[in-house]
């Protein structure tokens, strides 16, 4: 990999776990949209598995609530696998600016979706949470399979349960972790995940830990709604650069 693009990979990986650090979420999301824009959306995917992992493992460890999480949610978990699967299978019958012309227009919804709501909305009763939870999972898992992103519509899920912090960062953190163990045996399996893919992934461990570290810092001096607005606009005006790299 050339110098120039490598340092774009890398300043990718610190963006993403600086965002990652100071809100919780968003790793994924926000570093394959520029891996996407220089490398094409196949190529980036297999970068982010390591880095993805591991910044959500740092996020995880720090939120408790592991084992009760795991119980209770276990049906959008187990859903996601198969979606995934389904979501990979796309990738692998899309041309690249397609799949990230199908990027383009999830960030682009996801930041406008977030931009614009300004309250969660009314809480999902018990028994319709549960009935919906496999749906939301294999949705998820088909986006995420499709175009590399892990938040939609897990996160609005999430949030209509009206969860505590901890408890809803633990929650979407191990649907993160998941997901990416997944997708690093789909990449496998059809070809995308080599031995030297793997190892640019694991030099992204740096600018994680890095990033992490300041996003937590970040954190406790600028306020999080601030902060959560810069990079919902960043999201869209990237989107729309994918969907418009596509049309072309």
């Amino acid at each position: 990999m050339p110098a120039e693009t490598l340092a774009v990979v890398l300043g990718a990986f610190l963006l993403a776990a600086l965002v990652k650090g100071t809100t919780g979420l968003g790793f994924s999301t926000t570093a394959v949209a520029p891996l996407a824009l220089v490398l094409g959306l196949p190529a980036a995917l297999p970068l982010m598995i390591v880095p993805s992992l591991t910044s959500n493992v740092i996020v995880m460890v720090g939120a408790g609530h592991f084992r009760e999480t795991v119980r209770r949610f276990w049906p959008l978990y187990a859903g996601a696998v198969p979606g995934i699967a389904c979501g990979l299978v796309l990738l692998t019958w899309l041309d690249g600016p397609t799949a990230g012309a199908c990027l383009g227009v999830v960030l682009a919804v996801y930041g406008v979706w977030m931009l614009a709501r300004r309250s969660v909305g009314p809480p999902l009763a018990p028994k319709t949470a549960r009935r919906l939870a496999p749906l939301v999972g294999l949705a998820t898992g088909t986006v995420n399979g499709l175009t590399g992103s892990q938040v939609m519509p897990v996160l609005p899920y999430l949030l209509a349960l009206r969860l505590d912090p901890d408890r809803f960062v633990q929650a979407i953190n191990i649907s993160f972790s998941l997901s990416s163990l997944a997708m690093a045996v789909g990449l496998w399996r059809i070809g995308l995940l080599t031995g030297d893919t793997l190892a640019v992934s694991a030099a992204g461990l740096v600018p994680v830990f890095l990033g992490t570290w300041l996003g937590a810092r970040l954190r406790r001096r600028l306020a999080p709604e601030v902060f959560r607005r810069i990079v919902l606009v960043l999201l869209v005006v990237l989107g729309g650069v994918l969907i418009a790299k596509a049309v072309a």
